[in-house]
């Protein structure tokens, strides 16, 4: 993989901050977007601008065509099985949501279980919090290890017959640790449960086959995967799309309506109410466009080597803590003894790197970690050894900064 190449394809990393060149690892939080996706939007509003599905206009059509076009490149790049299944979204939060009100809300009852992680992003938490409160369901957690992973096991006794929903990240936006999403699902099936997968940090990183993994639903947002902000996708298999509830109405999702009462178009349209996230989808498309060229399993083995890097660097840092498994997904979360990350991130932002520091939105797992907040280095398919030596250097920085106490 030409990473020098595919760097020249972002324009924003070509660029100082505070005196030095820019090493961004921030791309857990989002990614940045190569000059393809930028020229897709660009375009769509120079030439295309116009709502789509209603008009019989040139316009329209194009539209239309591109955006709907976008739809099936979601649904080649996670193999699902139609077009049906696959539902634009402002993102994963607003999926896992879907999920939560127009599935779990009519199907929960007393006594029935949903179970979840630790490690869950809050979006991965809240939405199943609510459904519990409103439908008298409990919510289970299945145990982590030490190094923050799960079992088989552990899952096996978790997830009972009682169990409706199992709700798991697929990679956790802090750890890095890849769940076994297959085996979960098979869990999750055999005790009559349904399995959705949080996989905002899994499809810019992995290769994703949605039939392989036999998930019911998965929900990704666009903007980890070199798309625009604002865009999401919930994948769902078509039979439990059809027995879900829409959570928006209006134009658009109708087929008719009456004074008194109103019937759905069908799949996907039936969840996609209003003016729909045009751009951001045409936008996506490209994104996957430039993905595939590059190739997920390229860049699945990409991350691994800076990931091994990263770790085999830092580790030999005096009073560094690194949390998480050391087989895991693109990031390196970590802690420098005696400084708060917050400082942490600010020492290295005068150096030019950007890191995110603070609870990641995961404060349960920063309970479970007995820490407030921590650092995180995130990689992706533009980052070098180089930024990572950068990293290092800055991490050293700080340390002397605040009197290197070690």
């Amino acid at each position: 993989m030409n990473v020098e190449a595919i760097r020249e394809q972002f324009p924003i990393l070509n660029q100082e901050v505070n005196g030095h060149p820019l090493v961004y690892l921030d791309s857990a939080a989002t990614s940045q977007k190569p000059i393809k996706v930028i020229e897709a939007l660009n375009s769509y509003y120079h030439l295309n601008n116009s709502n789509v599905h209603r008009g019989v206009h040139t316009l329209g059509t194009r539209a239309t065509d591109q955006y709907e076009g976008a739809r099936d490149k979601v649904k080649q790049f996670i193999h699902a099985a139609s077009t049906e299944e696959i539902i634009f979204t402002r993102g994963a939060t607003t999926a896992i949501n879907m999920v939560g009100y127009g599935y779990a809300r009519h199907f929960l009852k007393e006594g029935d279980e949903v179970v979840i992680t630790q490690m869950e992003h809050h979006s991965n938490i809240i939405p199943w919090q609510q459904a519990c409160k409103c439908t008298g369901a409990t919510l289970k957690y299945i145990p982590m290890e030490s190094d923050g992973t799960i079992t088989l096991d552990a899952a096996r006794e978790t997830i009972t017959s009682n169990t409706k929903i199992v709700a798991i990240t697929h990679v956790s936006n802090v750890l890095g640790t890849i769940n076994p999403i297959r085996e979960i699902a098979d869990i999750a099936h055999e005790n009559g449960a349904i399995l959705l997968v949080d996989g905002a940090q899994g499809i810019p990183h992995l290769k994703v086959d949605v039939q392989a993994l036999d998930c019911d639903f998965y929900a990704f947002s666009g903007h980890k995967m070199c798309g625009p902000t604002g865009i999401g996708v919930l994948y769902g298999k078509k039979a439990l799309l059809e027995k879900m509830e829409p959570v928006e109405f209006g134009g658009e999702m109708i087929d008719f309506v009456d004074l008194y009462d109103s019937t759905w178009k069908e799949l996907p349209w039936k969840f996609e109410g209003g003016t729909p996230i045009i751009a951001g989808a045409i936008g996506l498309g490209a994104a996957i466009d430039f993905l595939n060229e590059i190739g997920m399993e390229e860049i699945e083995a990409h991350e691994k080597q800076l990931v091994s890097y990263a770790q085999g660097k830092l580790s030999t840092i005096d009073g560094i803590t690194i949390y998480g498994p050391k087989q895991r997904s693109g990031l390196v979360t970590f802690n420098i003894e005696g400084v708060h990350p917050h400082d942490t991130a600010t020492v290295l932002d005068a150096e030019g790197i950007a890191v995110r520091a603070g609870h990641h939105c995961a404060q349960p797992l920063m309970k479970w970690l007995q820490a407030t907040a921590t650092a995180r280095a995130s990689f992706y398919l533009y980052n070098t050894n180089d930024d990572i030596d950068r990293l290092v250097e800055g991490i050293q920085r700080a340390k002397e900064y605040f009197g290197d106490v070690f």
